[in-house]
């Protein structure tokens, strides 16, 4: 379900606003009641996102209790994002491109040899971006704990029997999705570099991060 703006928030009142290019990481502490907003600047960017409870790390984002609580397979305006606690980190609360996924993984470079071929394991991927991101962030947080992420404006329909394909994007320039935190989250994104499968048009772009305090 896409929305259009109502909360009528001013990128020049925000508190950070930052640039990410393709292939790049960022993580960032995400203080409980503020915004964030991801902004596919070129269109068909998928944006690998991870989701901490910043107090306790093992207290990480869970798919299954989300798509559970939820009764849906994607991601979109009103849906809380929830840790392995059962309780909200964020809840989308705005969404111009319509839905999200959160079922396809992130990719590594021994998914892109299994998926690809072998000619593909040279390649950079989210995982070894998150992994880089991890040591950067330091204060325990390490491999074991990433594990599942969502990919904002990434197209993975799910088949009638039960499969997942990689699809065509239906994001588009400047489209954005809105996440309020529910309590401090640390929230740790990989710009996706994928080339292999239409996720990022075969052609990896920036995306924008803007943060608004708390009201």
């Amino acid at each position: 379900m896409t929305t259009t703006s109502s909360i009528g928030l001013d990128a020049g009142a925000a508190r950070l606003v930052d640039d990410v290019p393709a292939g790049a990481g960022w993580t960032h502490l995400l203080r409980a009641g503020e915004i964030l907003r991801i902004v596919d600047l070129e269109g068909n960017q998928a944006v690998d996102t991870l989701f901490f409870d910043a107090h306790d790390y093992a207290n990480r984002y869970s798919a299954v209790d989300t798509l559970r609580a939820q009764g849906n397979a994607y991601l979109t305006t009103g849906s809380r994002l929830l840790a392995l606690d059962g309780q909200p980190l964020v809840t989308i609360v705005e969404d111009t491109c319509g839905r999200h996924d959160t079922l396809g993984g992130a990719c590594s470079q021994e998914s892109n040899v299994v998926r690809y071929g072998e000619h593909t394991r040279h390649m950079h991927a989210c995982r070894q971006t998150f992994l880089l991101e991890a040591l950067k962030w330091g204060d325990g947080l390490d491999k074991r704990d990433l594990t599942h992420n969502v990919n904002f404006f990434m197209n993975v329909p799910l088949t009638p029997e039960g499969g997942l394909t990689f699809e065509d994007g239906i994001s588009a320039p400047g489209k954005y999705v809105q996440l309020r935190a529910d309590r401090d989250t640390v929230v740790m994104i990989s710009n996706c570099p994928q080339l292999n499968n239409p996720c990022n048009g075969y052609d990896p772009t920036p995306v924008r991060l803007i943060i608004w305090t708390a009201a």
